[in-house]
C-alpha cells in the first residue's frame, strides 16, 4: 500500500513525553524506535512503553510503524511478538533495521502472519518497511524489495551505511568534501529502481544536524529530484522542510492536472492518444508522469480553488 510518506518521524520508544508529544505532529509517518534509539539496559522497558503507546494514544491519520531491532539482535523475536500480538491492531506497519537479504523480510512476514492467524485478524495488513544500510543490503536490494507483499518502502539508512562502506564523514546524512557530484547518487537510483520495480516506495534516511535547514532541505531536494518518496526526519521542526521538499508546488499540480484534463479530453473527443497542451505535444509517457505529480499533491492536500482554480490549455 503506498501510504503517504514525505515525513516519517523518528521517536525513542523509551521516551514517553516524545510519543505522546509526536501525535500532534505533522509527519505523515511516525515510528516509534526500539533499535538504535534506545540503550541496551533499556529494551524491554522500551518495548512495553511503545506497546501502551499503541494501546493507549491516538496517532490520527499517521502512518504509524514500529522499528523492532534486527534480526541478528536477541531483541527481535521478543520486539516483533510481544508488540504484534498485543498492538497489531493499532499499528500500520513494522520496521526492519539493517536488512541484508531476503530471508529477513521472509521469517518476518511468516512471523506476523501466524499472529494475525492466532488473533483472527486481516492476514497482509501490517506491512513490512526494510533498511538498507550497508553493501549487503544494497546488493541484495532488488531481492528485498520484492521479497513479501507486505513490503511497502526501502529506506536508505545514511549513517550505517557510510560507516560500513567507509565514507569519511560524521554528520548521518551529510556529504563529504572530495567527490565532484553527490556521492549516493548510485545509491539512490538504485533503491528507486528496486523499489519501483516491486511496486513500493523509496524513502531516504534523516540528516543529522538539526540546526541547519539549508543543508535538510539540499539534501532532501536531491533525495526527491531522484525519485525518492520521502526523507526521515528526527527533529519537530525538520518536519515542515521535509514536507514541502517532497509536496509538488500548488503551480507544478495545477499544471499536471491540466495535462491530465486536455489528455482526457482528446482521448474522448476523437480516440487519440497524443494531445497538444500549452505548446507541448503529450502522449501516454507525459500522462504517467502527470499522474503522479497530480497524486502527490491530492495526498498533500491539494483541491481546486473553484471552476478556474486549474489551468485548462
Amino acid at each position: 500500500m503506498n501510504r503517504s510518506r514525505r515525513s516519517c518521524h523518528a521517536v525513542p520508544g523509551s521516551n514517553p513525553r516524545f510519543i505522546e508529544r509526536a501525535t500532534g505532529l505533522d509527519a505523515d509517518e511516525v515510528f516509534l524506535d526500539l533499535e538504535d534509539a534506545v540503550a541496551q539496559g533499556e529494551k524491554a522497558r522500551a518495548r512495553e512503553q511503545v506497546i501502551a503507546a499503541l494501546r493507549d494514544l491516538d496517532f490520527g491519520e499517521k502512518t504509524v510503524a514500529v522499528r523492532v531491532n534486527g534480526t541478528d539482535t536477541p531483541h527481535y523475536y521478543r520486539d516483533l511478538i510481544d508488540v504484534v500480538e498485543q498492538a497489531g491492531d493499532r499499528l500500520h506497519a513494522i520496521m526492519l533495521p539493517k536488512v541484508r537479504t531476503p530471508g529477513d523480510v521472509e521469517m518476518t512476514d511468516r512471523l506476523i502472519t501466524q499472529i494475525e492467524l492466532a488473533r483472527g485478524w486481516q492476514v497482509g495488513r501490517i506491512g513490512i518497511e526494510a533498511q538498507i544500510e550497508d553493501a549487503s543490503g544494497l546488493i541484495a536490494c532488488e531481492a528485498i524489495a520484492a521479497a513479501s507483499p507486505r513490503m511497502e518502502t526501502l529506506i536508505f539508512g545514511p549513517g550505517d551505511y557510510s560507516a560500513s562502506i567507509g565514507i569519511p564523514i560524521t554528520t548521518i546524512g551529510g556529504s563529504p568534501e572530495g567527490y565532484p557530484g553527490d556521492h549516493l547518487n548510485y545509491v539512490f537510483t538504485r533503491l528507486v529502481v528496486a523499489a519501483r520495480a516491486a511496486g513500493i516506495q523509496a524513502i531516504d534516511g534523516p540528516y543529522g544536524n538539526v540546526k541547519d535547514d539549508d543543508g535538510l532541505r539540499a539534501r532532501a531536494r536531491l533525495s526527491r529530484a531522484l525519485g525518492l518518496d520521502g526523507k526521515w526526519t528526527i527533529h519537530p521542526g525538520q518536519i515542515a522542510i521535509v514536507n514541502e521538499v517532497f509536496s509538488p508546488s500548488r503551480a507544478e499540480w495545477e499544471r499536471a492536472e491540466a495535462m491530465l484534463d486536455a489528455y482526457r479530453a482528446a482521448a474522448d473527443e476523437g480516440g487519440r492518444g497524443a494531445a497538444m497542451f500549452d505548446g507541448e505535444m503529450i502522449d501516454e509517457a507525459n500522462r504517467k508522469m502527470a499522474e503522479r505529480i497530480a497524486e502527490a499533491g491530492r495526498a498533500a492536500g491539494y483541491e481546486p480553488e473553484g471552476a478556474a482554480a486549474v489551468s485548462k490549455p
